[in-house]
């Protein structure tokens, strides 16, 4: 589903060179659930934004359900990245002037769908994360909680083969931590890609798999940290905070 080889990612400025990924080489496949962890400053926030289009890589291969999106344009990188990917944010984003339904229809819009269409996947999308009853509410008549599962449903609805999360249950208490995370195994086992970044020991604990990413460098805790290799000199340079 997802495959990075070599991928690295650098800032610049006129006085300084910061490597947010070096040579990073990892796989997502099919059906899998996978936790993202590591310090803050490793690059897990790079990594995802890379993963999700909405940066581009510096150096590498990265090759999204069969396309290399490295020789993309910016349009065709939009266009795939509506389709295939759906986001879930800590902080929620939800626009706090429309409702549930008006909130959930924002990304559809830009899918070109009928009206038809886009109101039969919002609705399908809120029923599936139990606010079917609440559609019409503002994001400020809900709970943490809620309006997280608001966010999972603006994700879905456009039907996602893959869903990137930072941070889900950053904001939310244990209790909605746990309704968000069992959503989001929900979703995986019904076939959705879930690839989430935490710092929770707990929340990486109930993936398939965990990735821990530091100084920009990916290794497998399943398959030992030689699975991926530091390249000479990657520690003498400046890190970014992710």
């Amino acid at each position: 589903m997802l495959r990075m080889k070599d991928v690295s990612k650098v800032y610049r400025t006129e006085v300084i060179e910061t490597h947010a990924l070096r040579e990073l080489s990892l796989e997502v496949r099919e059906g899998e659930f996978v936790a993202v962890t590591g310090p803050s400053g490793s690059g897990k926030t790079t990594f995802l934004n890379i993963a999700g289009l909405l940066e581009e890589l510096t150096s590498g291969t990265y090759t999204l359900d069969g396309v290399d999106v490295s020789s993309l344009d910016d349009r065709a990188r939009s266009r795939l990245r509506n389709e295939k990917i759906g986001f879930v944010f800590q902080s929620f984003n939800l626009i706090p002037d429309l409702d549930l339904f008006a909130n959930v229809d924002v990304p559809l819009r830009y899918r070109g769908l009928s009206r038809t269409d886009r109101h039969r996947r919002i609705a399908s999308a809120l029923e599936r994360v139990g606010l079917g009853s609440r559609m019409k509410h503002f994001p400020a008549e809900l709970s943490g909680g809620q309006q997280q599962r608001a966010a999972i449903a603006r994700a879905i609805a456009g039907g996602p083969k893959l869903l990137l999360a930072d941070e889900p249950t950053g904001n939310l208490d244990s209790a909605m931590a746990r309704e968000v995370m069992q959503l989001l195994e929900e979703l995986n086992a019904q076939g959705t890609v879930v690839v989430i970044v935490t710092h929770d020991p707990e929340i990486a604990a109930r993936a398939q798999r965990n990735i821990h990413v530091v100084a920009g460098i990916a290794a497998d805790l399943e398959r030992g940290p030689a699975l991926v290799r530091a390249p000479a000199g990657a520690a003498d340079h400046h890190q970014p905070t992710a």
